[in-house]
């Protein structure tokens, strides 16, 4: 109890210092002002081959100031929540942008799209910061990866970190809010060795609740399974063939499509998706949603960044671009409303054609089940995609043996489109909950 109420004073303190920063802002000449704080206290340990490596306690945040002056903007930050620093950086930040050139589309968000008191979203359940719960917890995770089986010859080494934090933002229209969060992580990274040949795998978990973590012996031998099933990995012939991408990569698959509907890319004229809302870009059984309020979930947030509530929203509704993510900023520019997306998305959700992955793999047959990637060779404006994989051939809709030293290659307009099916066994550890996806076929590029 008593460290709750110190992170709602703590809240209280920096929403103090904020509202000083916006009437410094306005007393020293600013047109208009936000203001935004980000604090973050917590512990992070590591071991490796079972002896500590790191304890490290950390405490950090700066209050960002941006000020206004007609069309002029100018930015600056202070760690240092003193009246005289707060007046200070308030001043330096006018002074910038008394030297800077007008943009016309500068300025805060319209007042009637900021938030209007924010809901209770199950953020902050913090977790001991005693080294030695720490320790112990890093130390089970990895002795059951480094017991796991004599051909786990080596580790990276575990690591656990406990932060709780909070996140406050004001601006001159009168808005004021903040709230508090924790976030809480486990990971477990190993090295196998077989006919003289090493592999390389790891496992994780992440939560806002502490005791919602996996068991770290879960941790340590999921790593270690892992890393065992990469051995005696093979190369492919070059090919063009059905590739399943695992759940723990989706998100980030779809995440190119984020970079493609973003109002920077679209005002920039670098995105494949410039034009196309209203287009079908999926096939038309697939939708995304987002859900920005879920209790507990590690993307949900009341506001952006910018202080516009959130809202659920379709992103794509039955194959078909519903909406760009639109900034206050880009919206000017191009004419478009802003959608709450200053910062970034919120909790994704994608639907789902089959249970699980072995069934996504029955239902591929013979192809490449895709479980790392590597580089990050694809291109946002023409679509092209390009990138290192590693994974595992598959047959009769059963897993044969690890493949390593492939590329798979396509175009994200026809990979997009392209996409067969989505399993449902979501990774929740990511802000898009997507399960594994069939794409009817890529390029592999092998011996």
């Amino acid at each position: 109890m008593a460290a709750n109420n110190e992170i709602w004073d703590e809240l209280a303190r920096v929403k103090e210092s904020v509202a000083k920063a916006l009437d410094s802002a306005k007393r020293q000449g600013a047109t208009s002002a936000e203001v935004s704080m980000s604090k973050q206290t917590g512990l992070s340990i590591s071991t490796r081959l079972r002896e500590v490596e790191t304890v490290e306690f950390n405490s950090d945040g700066a209050l960002g100031i941006s000020v206004y002056c007609g069309n002029r903007k100018g930015s600056s930050s202070t760690s240092d929540l003193s009246e005289q620093a707060i007046e200070s950086a308030v001043n330096a930040a006018i002074s910038i942008a008394k030297h800077t050139s007008e943009d016309p589309y500068n300025g805060l968000a319209d007042a009637d799209l900021m938030v209007q008191g924010i809901p209770d979203l199950d953020l902050y359940h913090p977790g001991s910061l005693e080294p030695q719960h720490a320790i112990d917890l890093a130390l089970a995770a990895e002795d059951a990866a480094l017991s796991y089986s004599d051909e786990i010859t080596n580790s990276d080494g575990a690591s656990y970190s406990s932060h709780q934090g909070l996140r406050v933002y004001g601006n001159s229209h009168g808005l004021l809010e903040g709230y508090p969060s924790t976030r809480h992580s486990l990971s477990v990274v190993t090295i196998g060795e077989r006919n003289g040949e090493m592999e390389r795998d790891y496992e994780y978990s992440v939560s806002r609740f502490p005791d919602r973590l996996d068991a770290p012996e879960a941790v340590g031998r999921a790593a270690a399974k892992n890393t065992i099933a990469r051995l005696g990995a093979k190369k492919l012939d070059t090919m063009t063939v059905p590739v399943v991408i695992c759940a723990q990569l989706a998100s980030g698959f779809i995440g190119h499509l984020v970079a493609a509907i973003g109002g920077g890319s679209l005002y920039r004229k670098a995105s494949f998706l410039l034009d196309r809302k209203g287009e079908q870009i999926f096939p038309d059984w697939l939708s995304i949603e987002e859900k920005p309020h879920l209790k507990g979930y590690l993307a949900s947030t009341p506001f952006d960044h910018e202080g516009l509530a959130t809202k659920d929203l379709t992103i794509i509704d039955n194959g078909t671009l519903a909406t760009y993510l639109i900034t206050s900023y880009a919206g000017r520019k191009l004419n478009m409303a802003p959608t709450g997306h200053a910062g970034g998305t919120h909790t994704w959700f994608l639907n789902h054609t089959v249970s699980d992955q072995a069934a996504l793999l029955q239902q591929m047959g013979t192809g490449l089940l895709v479980t790392d990637l590597m580089g990050s060779s694809v291109n946002i404006i023409t679509g092209d995609y390009s990138r290192g994989a590693a994974g595992f051939w598959v047959e009769n809709g059963v897993i044969q043996y690890p493949v390593h030293e492939i590329t798979i290659a396509g175009n994200l307009n026809d990979m997009y489109r392209n996409i067969v099916a989505i399993s449902g066994d979501i990774d929740e550890r990511k802000s898009t909950l997507c399960g594994s996806i069939l794409l009817e076929e890529m390029k592999i590029a092998g011996n």
